[in-house]
This record gives structure tokens, sequence and C-alpha cells, in this order.
């Protein structure tokens, strides 16, 4: 396979440096590296031309602006797979030659799996417990898989049928072709869901239990009115477009979502979203999302 490393970056000079550090570390090396920096100002392409790493600036046009041109670039460059992650974390050594190792007919993309650095137990993002048709189940306990020892009681064959996109994803380039690009209009959230649907639609995504991408944990991270909106209208209008029983999973998110809100910011924020001054930012964001309404189009 000819595969292209692809890592989207803004204004995080020293991780990505971590980042490029552990592709170049690589068993299998990739046959390209490629960085997509979405107008860093803090030095970033002034590191790269150093190291002499190929790169491409553009405006900040979001993580799904540059998922979009990672893709556009292996496809124009006729590569087989691309390899897609962000700056902040970095593959084991082993990672991309387990990916392409568990490469196999009908496969569609094969993922890392992403453990917190700080506890490489734990994964950064839980596993869903997936349902009959191979969708999150609503009704489980419990619902989400947190360790990489318990994914593995559910993977004896060392594969689960279910990816975190854009953290050590190895994506096939022929299948972008004929499914389409990431869509960049969902801002800030829920590209990545997306892809993943339209992906799973054409053939097998799985991640591969014994690939590892270390990350940050990222679920201490407080949410910005504008990461709330986007959040929260987006995931209702992906639960109406791919998901089955999506009134109930519209109803389960919202309370997500202001529980997540409860561990980032307090009680005291998550409650101004149902009654206090962040109010509008909560009802806008319930009505655009069943309204189906895709776009940048908050207003702060």
């Amino acid at each position: 396979m000819k595969i292209l490393a692809a890592v989207v970056t803004y204004n995080r000079k020293e991780l990505l440096g971590r980042c490029i550090d552990h592709l170049q570390a690589q068993s299998r090396l990739p046959d390209q590296i490629l960085i997509i920096n979405n107008a860093s100002t803090d030095g970033t392409e002034a590191m790269l031309v150093e190291r002499g790493v190929f790169f491409i600036t553009q405006e900040n046009v979001g993580s799904a602006g540059g998922w979009r041109r990672s893709i556009q670039y292996a496809i124009d460059e006729n590569y087989d797979a691309v390899w897609l992650m962000d700056d902040d974390g970095y593959p084991h050594k082993d990672a991309l030659a387990k990916l392409e190792a568990a490469w196999s007919e009908g496969v569609v993309c094969a993922s890392s799996v992403v453990l917190r650095e700080d506890k490489p137990t734990h994964f950064v993002f839980p596993m869903p417990i997936l349902d009959r048709w191979g969708q999150p189940a609503i009704f489980a306990f419990p619902r989400k898989i947190s360790t990489l020892a318990e994914l593995k009681a559910f993977a004896p064959d060392g594969v689960y049928p279910h990816v975190h996109l854009f953290n050590g994803a190895l994506v096939s380039v022929s299948t972008a072709r004929k499914i389409g690009n990431v869509n960049q209009y969902y801002f800030l959230s829920g590209d990545e869901v997306d892809y993943r649907c339209r992906l799973e639609a054409a053939g097998r995504a799985i991640s591969v239990i014994d690939a590892i991408q270390y990350h940050p944990d990222v679920s201490k991270r407080p949410f910005t009115p504008t990461k709330f909106y986007y959040y929260l209208k987006n995931t209702l209008i992906l639960n109406s477009l791919y998901f089955k029983s999506a009134v109930l999973r519209n109803i389960l998110t919202v309370g997500v979502v202001l529980a997540r809100t409860v561990n980032r910011n307090g009680l005291g924020e998550a409650f101004s979203y149902l009654c206090g001054p962040h109010a509008p930012v909560f009802y806008l964001a319930i009505a655009r999302g069943l309204q189906g309404k895709i776009g940048k189009d908050f207003v702060g």
C-alpha cells in the first residue's frame, strides 16, 4: 500500500513536533508525511521548514477543512490510503504496521484505538456497546467500554467494528473517491461521525486492538458557548440522518451534553444554559439541530 500520513494542526507547535517524531520512527514508515497547517501563528511553519517536513498552509477552516484537504491531496496524488490524526496525539511505533496487517478485502477504514497518554489502560474516547444494527446501543448497561482490557473481551479476533475517526485512522482512498470527502460544514463538531457513517455504508470500518494512538485526556476541557452550540446542534442533525430511534437519541443527547457541561464547566454554567444567560445558545442549538441546519451559523 502507498500510504500518506496527514496531520491537521493549529497553534500546537511543540505537540506537532512530538507527533512528527513518532511518525518518523514508525517500524513501517508512511510513504509521505503531510501537515495541513490551519494558519498557525506560533512558529509552526518555520519549524516545519527547518525540519524539512512537507506542509500546506491554508486559512483556518477548522479540523473538518483540514481533513478535507488531506483526503483531497491523497486522492490527487493517487495514494492507496491516508492515515489521519490530530496534532496533539501520537502513534505507537508499530501502529501503522499493525493497521496495514489488519487490512483485508472489504475494509474501508482501519483505526488505532486511542489511549490516554497519562493512563494508557483507558480510552480517551470510550467505545460504545453496539446494538444488532451495529449502532451505539441506547439500552445497554454499561453503554460504553472504558478500558483496553474490557474491549479485548468484546473483540477476540483483535478488531472491533467501530472507529473514532481522525485519531490514527487509516482510510481507503478508493472509498473516499466513491463516497466523497469530509463535509466541512460540520463546523467544530460532527464531521468525524458523519464521515464514519458514510464509510460504514461502503464497507467495514474496524478498530485494531493492537494499534495504539496516544492522546491527552480531553474529558475535562471546558466547553465554550460556541463548542457547546455546535456539539449539541450537529449531534441532533446526525441522529436524524443516520441513526435509528432518532427522537429517543435526541432526548438522550440533550441530557448527555448538559451532563458533560457539568463535568467540564461546573453545575452553575450548565444551569445557565437551561434558564440563564446562555439559554439562547441552548434553545437555538436544539431548534436548528431539529431543522437540520448544517453550517457555521453561531452568533455569540
